[in-house]
């Protein structure tokens, strides 16, 4: 029995133990119906007949189908109201030449991620809020559907052998899907949608996430070749912060990126996109980050770009830091900037190095110039928080310096985040290194104001 057979069954059983219930114990999905399912139904299998496997344009293939959707409803006994046409041809599209139901929130640009948890369940996440959808999917096979359609056009499988998988859509964006028996709801799907126009500076600027003077600050020190992580939380903003520091390199610069699905847009001509590879049906042929930070060394970049260290690529990072690669610029994830060092120590340790922390914590300081540290607040809004210089080693401790701060004074009655970007007053210690190469920032940008 395949697994959408057992998906289905498991269904049937399901709906037959609701029958039990009482209408007060049901759930209100079982409530839902779509009156025009069987004209769907009969207009895909009139698709399927007429179209087959014929290569057509998305415009061609569009006309057709409204086309045959039109033939469909004219043939249907009782008419279809002229508001519903609209909308049923509409959706016969989404499903032919797109991803189903969720098709027309992966078109809303004010729509950053979808996340389908199960097929009764969508949720969108618009400027920074989660928000549940109406949007339904017919069962679990139907969301399977949607699943395959994303992933076999790569070549990858899902199945109860391998229930997990990321993938990427033809834009760039990045998908997750889980299946049964892990998804115990049923199949989900969370998609990171990936912006067509990157954010800018200035966008960054205008949105709040920094003041004029830190981005100076941050063009300086990306210009200056100053190593620079950026840390934070899941969904707050690191690799858009990331996208938007890599803007800053010159254009001479030849830059190797290396990332676990690619999300970065460079606009530099001389730029390198590097990978990783999950392993094949066997389990073999993976390349890893460390595999891929490890090669960039050996390809002769200026800098080297990691979207996200996670375990023992760090090690790697570091050395590359350490061993005249000035300018890297990577991201991880941690609540503040010393955290992310700690975080740093325990993926160097997961390199399988048995290194003391006192050398490991010296690698660091010296490795790392600037930490950028990325928060999202509780109205969905996206800051940095801190940017803050290491400085270097007191005894066994990195000691840091903070240099702009962000003073969180409450919310407002619309629960929008009161607060105000604040200079520390502190002259950093890496001017002078700025200063060699030929860049300089004036003294008022660090003064209170």
């Amino acid at each position: 029995m395949s697994l959408l057979e057992r998906l289905e069954n498991r269904k049937k059983n399901e709906a037959s133990l609701s029958g039990k219930l009482s209408e007060r114990t049901k759930p209100a999905a079982s409530f839902r119906s779509d009156p025009f399912q069987a004209l769907k139904s009969k207009i895909h299998k009139r698709i399927v007949g007429e179209l087959g496997m014929a290569d057509l344009e998305r415009r061609q293939l569009e006309e057709a189908v409204t086309r045959i959707a039109d033939d469909c409803m004219e043939e249907e006994p009782i008419p279809v109201p002229r508001t519903e046409r609209g909308r049923i041809i509409s959706e016969i599209i989404d499903e032919v030449t797109g991803y189903g139901p969720i098709q027309s929130l992966l078109k809303d640009e004010s729509v950053s991620e979808v996340m389908v948890n199960g097929p009764n369940q969508v949720y969108a996440e618009r400027r920074g809020k989660l928000v549940l959808t109406d949007i339904r999917f017919r069962d679990d096979a139907h969301v399977m559907h949607v699943i395959e359609k994303i992933v076999s056009p790569l070549g990858r499988r899902i199945d109860e052998s391998s229930p997990m998988v990321d993938a990427r859509l033809p834009d760039g964006s990045r998908v997750n899907a889980v299946i049964p028996p892990l998804a115990l709801k049923g199949p989900s799907i969370t998609i990171r949608k990936f912006a067509k126009d990157p954010f800018t500076v200035d966008d960054l600027v205008r949105f709040g996430t920094l003041t004029k003077d830190m981005a100076e600050l941050l063009r300086a020190c990306v210009e200056g070749k100053l190593n620079i992580v950026v840390s934070g939380g899941t969904g707050s903003g690191k690799t858009t912060t990331l996208n938007v520091l890599s803007s800053f390199i010159p254009a001479e610069d030849r830059i190797i990126t290396i990332e676990d699905a690619a999300e970065l847009q460079l606009r530099q001509e001389h730029v390198v996109t590097l990978e990783t590879r999950p392993p094949n049906i066997e389990g073999k042929g993976a390349v890893s980050m460390r595999d891929l930070v490890r090669n960039s060394l050996r390809m002769r970049p200026d800098r080297i770009v990691v979207g996200e260290v996670r375990g023992g690529e760090a090690l790697d990072m570091l050395q590359a830091m350490n061993t005249g690669h000035d300018g890297s610029l990577t991201t991880g994830h941690a609540n503040a900037p010393r955290d992310m060092l700690s975080r740093l120590e325990t993926m160097v340790l997961m390199a399988g190095m048995d290194l003391p922390v006192r050398a490991i914590r010296e690698q660091i300081a010296s490795a790392v110039d600037l930490i950028v540290q990325q928060s999202r607040l509780r109205d969905g809004s996206r800051k940095i928080t801190y940017l803050t210089e290491v400085q270097g080693m007191e005894g066994d401790i990195i000691t840091l310096q903070d240099i702009f701060v962000f003073d969180q004074a409450g919310c407002d009655e619309m629960g929008k985040v009161i607060g105000r970007f604040r200079p520390t007053g502190i002259r950093p210690k890496f001017l002078d290194k700025l200063a060699a190469n030929g860049i300089t920032l004036p003294n008022e940008t660090f003064w209170p104001k």
